[in-house]
C-alpha cells in the first residue's frame, strides 16, 4: 500500500512552491497533484523538497572516506543522509597510489550495493601551491597512464576527478577521465583563464568548489574562477557555509550560473559530530566553532556543513530564491551526475524526498520510498 504526502511542493524544476501532495508506490512517485489530496490518511508536511544530492563529501559523523573502514563509512553516509542527502559520492583526498588504490577498492562495495553514487577523487593531481588540506608530499603531476590505472581500480565507480590542468600531462589525463565515463573537475589550481579554457574544452564540466584554492577573480585577469564561472559547459561548486565564500559572492556566483550552480559541503568527519581534533588523509585539523583548519598551517580544511544547513545559509544569507537553492542542492548535481531518476518531485521519478519545515530544517527524509 502507498502513502501520501501533502504539503507545499518544490518541485525542484525551479519553479515556486504550491500547495500539493505527492503518491509514493514502492520505491517511485506514482502521482502528484495540485491542492489537498483525496486520501483522508495523507501525511500533513511543511515543504516537501526533493532528496538532496552531494557531489563532493568526505566524511561526516566521525567517519571518513579515507579510512577504508566500513563502520566509518556507514556513519558517514548515515550522518548525511538524516540531514537530507539521499545520493552522495565519496571524495578521497591526495594519496599515494597504493593508498589510493586500497581506499578506492573499500568503496567499491558501497557503490555496488547503492548506499553511495560513486567515487570522487579531488587529487593527487593538484596544484601544490593551491594544495589546501592535502598533503603535499602525495601530490605528484597526472601522468596519464597513471590516471589510466587508477580509474582501472574503480572499475567504473570512479564518477569525477579533480585536476589542475597546468601541470604537465593534464590535458591529456582529463580527455582520460571523460573516456573513462568519469565527471572531469578543474580545481587546486594555479591555471590561468586560458588553460582552464583549454581543460574545459578538452573535456572539462565541473569546478570544484569555485573560489577556493584557486587564483582570485580579477578584472584585468579573470583567471579560473572566470573562465569556469562564465562557460556554459561548466557546472561551478559553490560551498554555502558563509566561512570558504562570502555570502554576497555566493549569491553573485549562483545568479552569474543560473540552473548550473551545484551546492556541495566538501564536509570532513566533524560534520554532524561537533568540535575537536580530526583528521583528514594524514593531516591533522582543528574544529573551532564548526570551522575546520589544518593544525599545521589555519588553512580551511573542508568543511562541517550538511546539505539542509547549505540550503538555509544560501537563502538567508546569501538571499537567493528558495526554488533556485532547492534546484541548486537536488535537481542540479542530480544531472551532473547523470541521475535522470531522482532530483524532481515527478511522476516516475525515484521517491527521494525531504521534509522540511518552515524554518528548513528537515522534519523527515525517504530515500526510495523508505523512511530515514
Amino acid at each position: 500500500m502507498g502513502v501520501t504526502l501533502s504539503g507545499e511542493l518544490l518541485r525542484g524544476d525551479g519553479t515556486p512552491a504550491q500547495r500539493g501532495w505527492v503518491r509514493i508506490e514502492g520505491e517511485h512517485i506514482a502521482e502528484v497533484g495540485v491542492g489537498r489530496p483525496d486520501d483522508a490518511l495523507a501525511i500533513p508536511a511543511g515543504l516537501i523538497v526533493p532528496g538532496f544530492v552531494d557531489i563532493h563529501c568526505h566524511g561526516g559523523g566521525r567517519g571518513e572516506f579515507t579510512s577504508a573502514n566500513p563502520e566509518q563509512i556507514d556513519r558517514a553516509v548515515f550522518t548525511h543522509r538524516r540531514h537530507g542527502t539521499t545520493t552522495m559520492n565519496a571524495s578521497l583526498v591526495s594519496a599515494t597510489y597504493d593508498d589510493l588504490e586500497r581506499q578506492i577498492r573499500a568503496l567499491l562495495p558501497f557503490v555496488d550495493d547503492g548506499t553511495l553514487h560513486g567515487i570522487h577523487l579531488e587529487g593527487p593531481w593538484i596544484s601544490e601551491r593551491y594544495c589546501g588540506a592535502h598533503d603535499p608530499a602525495t601530490l605528484r603531476p597526472p601522468e596519464p597512464d597513471e590516471v589510466s590505472r587508477i580509474l582501472e581500480v574503480g572499475e567504473g565507480r570512479i564518477a569525477m576527478v579533480t585536476i589542475a590542468p597546468e601541470l604537465p600531462g593534464a590535458i591529456e589525463s582529463i580527455r582520460r577521465v571523460v573516456a573513462f565515463g568519469a565527471r572531469a573537475a578543474v580545481g587546486h589550481t594555479a591555471a590561468d583563464a586560458d588553460i582552464t579554457r583549454a581543460a574545459i574544452d578538452a573535456g572539462a564540466t565541473v569546478a570544484t568548489h569555485l573560489f577556493n584554492a584557486m587564483p582570485p577573480l580579477l578584472h584585468r585577469a579573470a583567471g579560473p574562477v572566470g573562465a569556469l564561472l562564465s562557460d556554459e559547459r561548466i557546472w561551478p561548486e559553490i560551498i554555502a557555509d558563509g566561512v570558504h565564500v562570502e555570502p554576497d559572492v555566493v549569491d553573485l556566483a549562483l545568479a552569474a550560473a543560473e540552473g548550473r550552480g551545484v551546492l556541495v559541503t566538501d564536509a570532513m568527519a566533524a560534520a554532524g559530530a561537533g568540535d575537536g581534533d580530526y583528521r583528514i588523509g594524514d593531516l591533522d585539523v582543528r574544529v573551532r566553532d564548526g570551522v575546520a583548519r589544518l593544525a599545521s598551517s589555519g588553512s580551511l580544511a573542508g568543511s562541517t556543513l550538511t546539505m539542509d544547513r547549505a540550503l538555509r545559509r544560501t537563502v538567508s544569507l546569501a538571499g537567493r530564491p528558495l526554488a533556485g537553492a532547492v534546484r541548486a542542492a537536488s535537481t542540479t548535481p542530480a544531472a551532473v551526475l547523470g541521475l535522470t531518476d531522482r532530483g524532481v518531485i515527478e511522476v516516475g521519478k525515484r521517491a527521494d524526498l525531504v521534509l522540511l519545515d518552515e524554518d528548513l530544517d528537515v522534519d523527515r527524509v525517504m530515500r526510495a520510498g523508505e523512511w530515514i
